[in-house]
């Protein structure tokens, strides 16, 4: 669970003040996006009464707002644009995130937007067939079980938003890492791997739009870097996680 806070403020404008009070947040913003301890902020203004605003600010903790921003440069000139509507602040305080958290269908996940499981069953069966044709991955997978395509499948199933097959039935993000370690795996492998999972998800069928594609190679590039570092000599062992889960990323999917 993330550490960040959330500051929630909340605003009642006379609405012949509003224009006015957003100008003084639209430079005053500047100083947010300056902070390195903001990590996100937005504005937003009630629809049924636009006398009422709220502030949301994501910090990295509670202590570097008040003791980091609030302390640095940049803090006299964000309280001099919004000094003038302190006093029209009804609430003022830091939330903690909680495990009640998800997303909503009206943006379909990564892995109904790949074609569910039977895509990811196609991906790995394409793959790790190129894989043991392949002369500088082969011996990575020499003694293969006869499964692991299926493991795999569940995996990335899991990753880009399926249910959560890899986790109940293998274990989590430990499990697949423990599979890495002190293999040796080598950047050049680790390129080949990437460019045969790309060409394995066109055999597949898997969907070519441009979103889709950045945000799958992206999750590539993630874990098979990570699988370089922990099947190195020096890499220890991470705590027990669970499976990450990969999103869209900057550019959801277009549906017109």
């Amino acid at each position: 669970m993330t550490a960040h806070t959330v500051e929630y403020i909340r605003y009642r404008i006379p609405e012949q003040k509003s224009a006015e009070f957003l100008a003084a947040y639209t430079r005053a913003a500047a100083q947010l996006a300056a902070s390195p301890h903001c990590t996100d902020y937005e504005l937003a203004r009630c629809e049924e009464d636009f006398e009422h605003f709220i502030l949301r600010i994501t910090w990295t903790s509670t202590e570097d707002h008040i003791e980091g921003f609030r302390t640095s440069e940049l803090f006299p000139d964000f309280l001099a644009e919004i000094r003038p509507y302190i006093s029209h602040i009804e609430e003022m305080r830091h939330y903690k995130p909680t495990a009640v958290r998800g997303t909503g269908a009206s943006v379909p996940t990564l892995y109904a937007w790949a074609g569910g499981a039977e895509a990811f069953g196609r991906l790995t069966s394409a793959f790790y067939d190129k894989v043991l044709k392949d002369d500088l991955l082969a011996p990575l997978f020499e003694g293969l079980d006869p499964h692991h395509a299926e493991h795999v499948a569940l995996w990335l199933g899991e990753v880009f938003g399926g249910p959560p097959a890899y986790s109940e039935t293998q274990g989590g993000h430990g499990h697949m890492v423990a599979k890495h370690m002190g293999r040796g795996i080598t950047e050049p492998q680790r390129r080949r791997w990437v460019n045969l999972i790309q060409d394995a998800a066109d055999e597949a069928g898997l969907p070519t739009d441009a979103e889709f594609r950045s945000a799958f190679l992206a999750y590539v590039e993630w874990g098979t870097r990570l699988a370089v570092y922990f099947s190195g000599p020096d890499a220890a062992p991470p705590a027990e996680q669970p499976v990450p889960r990969w999103n869209w990323g900057a550019a959801p999917p277009y549906q017109g």
